[in-house]
């Protein structure tokens, strides 16, 4: 299943209404043709590897080569990422200190980053072969838009805002990860379509909120403060833990079917744009929640 949102992958998903453990390898006599990875199918791009393997009831299996993508790549590569997005982050908090002479200029870092970051992540998104420059030159300049507005939010509305968003992100993975290998989330077809019209709709409404605060000043609609800020800001946390869900699925997905390694930088992206996702909206909640008080 492909998208051209550049959180979910454009390989690597499958519509099926399975679940199993990272390990796992498809089930025998199955059909395969849902996912893109399933050795022997018109869809599956690695159909024709000459090390596929099948069972003695002609089951595909995943091939007995060394490169294909392991759950140790794809935890390296995540590592690698996510750590240039906090070495970045860390570089712009130190070197840009926020006052009242400079937070024009801060802000107009960070939003040039964070445009900078969004078109990488287009590119990155739509190549045929992951690229891992450039998903790490979009790691550097996310990390760069994420440590500036960090220091902004620290500074002028909740001190302590950064740690406490780290922690909030670290504990929707956590909760997520366990509750998907425990099949307490289970990825299929419906969960699947749930979750792509609830973040296309969801981005769709917040980008005519914008457009209304740009145009009309002060907070558009109302959308992002306030009570509605709080209710919106949970509602994007739960749809980026969802959105985490078909990360793992597509992982899953690529072990199980033999995607080759390089893949494993297409995971990595994935996971770090959604846990960019959820730091931004818990961040952007805590500091509503902390103007409230």
């Amino acid at each position: 299943m492909r998208s051209s949102n550049p959180v979910f992958s454009r390989r690597g998903f499958s519509r099926d209404n399975g679940h199993a453990g990272f390990n796992a390898t498809p089930q025998a006599g199955a059909p395969a043709t849902g996912n893109p990875y399933a050795q022997g199918t018109a869809a599956n791009p690695y159909a024709t590897n000459p090390y596929a393997q099948t069972d003695i009831q002609g089951a595909p299996q995943a091939p007995a080569r060394p490169d294909v993508m392991t759950i140790d790549d794809v935890v390296t590569r995540t590592a690698m990422t996510l750590g240039t997005v906090i070495v970045a982050a860390t570089a712009a908090w130190w070197t840009l200190p926020v006052d009242k002479e400079n937070v024009g200029t801060a802000i107009g870092i960070a939003i040039g980053a964070a445009i900078v970051g969004f078109v990488l992540s287009l590119v990155n998104s739509f190549k045929r072969r992951p690229s891992p420059p450039l998903i790490l030159t979009y790691a550097a300049f996310e990390g760069v838009f994420l440590g500036v507005i960090s220091n902004i939010v620290s500074v002028y509305w909740a001190p302590g805002a950064a740690m406490q968003a780290v922690i909030g992100t670290m504990a929707v993975f956590a909760g997520v990860l366990i509750a998907y290998r425990t099949g307490l989330i289970r990825v299929t077809r419906r969960f699947y379509g749930f979750v792509m019209a609830a973040a296309i709709g969801f981005s769709l409404l917040m980008m005519v909120n914008l457009l209304f605060a740009v145009f009309g000043g002060g907070d558009g609609l109302g959308f992002r403060s306030g009570a509605l800020g709080i209710i919106f800001g949970i509602v994007a946390i739960v749809i980026g833990a969802c959105i985490l869900a078909l990360n793992f699925k597509q992982v899953e997905d690529g072990i199980a079917y033999g995607a080759p390694r390089e893949e494993s930088w297409l995971a990595a992206f994935g996971l770090t744009v959604t846990l960019v996702w959820i730091y931004i909206e818990m961040l952007r909640l805590v500091a509503i929640l902390s103007g409230d008080d």
